[in-house]
């Protein structure tokens, strides 16, 4: 029988795998993983709770905010902001960026960004959701407070990345350029233990997740190659929580898929909290993040800390199909790699 390794201890033991190796930002993983306990904690029984249903309140994105949106976001904020790791956070929830003090006069090197609650509309009908979140190191003077340009940098930046997926089982995964891990929430002794050792996102896979509802505000290229993948026999699961679809594949393989509609012509999905670092998290484990314009998802230029973007991820083989289908039927002549 194999030794459980917790969160903790894996984290300490691979610190010497990050490029600024000094604890800080093991500090900070170990702060999500502690926020992500308590979120856990009220998602399990948000219903004895009445934080069920929406805030009546929109966020930075205009999206409906969930109750249970607002008490993540908060004790995410909570749990970065006590132990001095972190300078400072941009969430989804909120329109601009939040700087923290300095704790014992020691310079923090890091900033977060976070969806605190991906799929949250999910919750009222119990299912999963998760939390994704990106660290990033600070390119401002640490003797300063962070500034917007630390959260403005391209995905290809961060240091670190994750997620969080509240389902039947807990699970913590993320990846600081080493591979990526899983961890799985034993709530008997309220750890996160080692479950997915260096997982390999398959090369094609027998799903492909989009939200066929929109099929027909889909530009013409996108609608043929969903055709294609229905002639295929390719199965359609589509859960309305990124990080849900996104673990299936990762896991299982296959595609996933949020272009452009006519609502949203710039894509729907938020670059900074959802398509940066579950792009960063798929490339680690061998896929392909891209847009449905064809650029790598990571390399774009951010502008915005709301900046949405279009995305084709999951298995390398199926998402280079993608590409080769579109750059045929779209008229795009792009040099190969």
């Amino acid at each position: 029988m194999n030794r459980i390794i917790t969160l903790d201890e894996f984290i300490i033991r691979r610190q010497k795998d990050f490029p600024f190796a000094s604890g800080e930002l093991t500090g900070l993983l170990r702060d999500i993983g502690v926020a992500a306990k308590i979120v856990n904690r009220e998602v399990n029984k948000a219903g004895l709770l009445n934080i069920l249903g929406t805030a009546e309140v929109e966020n930075a994105s205009g999206d409906a905010v969930q109750k249970l949106d607002l008490y993540a976001n908060e004790k995410l904020i909570e749990c970065l902001k006590n132990s001095g790791e972190c300078a400072g956070v941009a969430s989804e929830e909120i329109e601009e960026i939040i700087t923290f003090p300095t704790v014992n006069d020691k310079p923090s090197k890091y900033v977060v960004v976070f969806d605190p609650l991906d799929g949250s509309s999910n919750i009222d009908v119990n299912v999963s959701v998760g939390t994704i979140f990106g660290i990033y190191r600070r390119i401002s003077d640490t003797a300063d407070s962070c500034t917007l340009a630390d959260f403005l940098q391209k995905g290809s930046q961060l240091v670190a990345a994750g997620y969080v997926l509240y389902g039947t089982s807990t699970l913590l995964v993320y990846s600081t350029g080493r591979g990526v891990n899983a961890f799985t929430l034993d709530p008997t002794i309220g750890e996160f233990c080692l479950s997915h050792r260096d997982i390999q996102i398959p090369q094609r896979g027998n799903y492909y997740s989009v939200n066929q509802g929109y099929y027909l505000k889909f530009d013409v290229d996108m609608r043929r190659y969903i055709d294609q993948c229905s002639d295929m026999n390719l199965r359609l699961r589509y859960i309305g929580s990124m990080v849900s679809d996104i673990h299936r594949i990762l896991l299982q393989g296959g595609i996933f898929l949020y272009p452009n509609t006519r609502k949203y012509p710039q894509g729907k999905l938020r670059l900074v909290y959802e398509c940066n670092p579950l792009s960063f998290i798929v490339e680690q484990a061998g896929g392909k993040a891209i847009t449905t314009q064809l650029e790598r998802v990571l390399d774009l230029e951010v502008h915005d800390l709301h900046q949405r973007a279009t995305i084709a991820m999951g298995s390398p083989e199926m998402v280079d199909e993608m590409k080769a289908f579109v750059e045929k039927y779209s008229g795009i002549n792009l040099p190969k790699d």
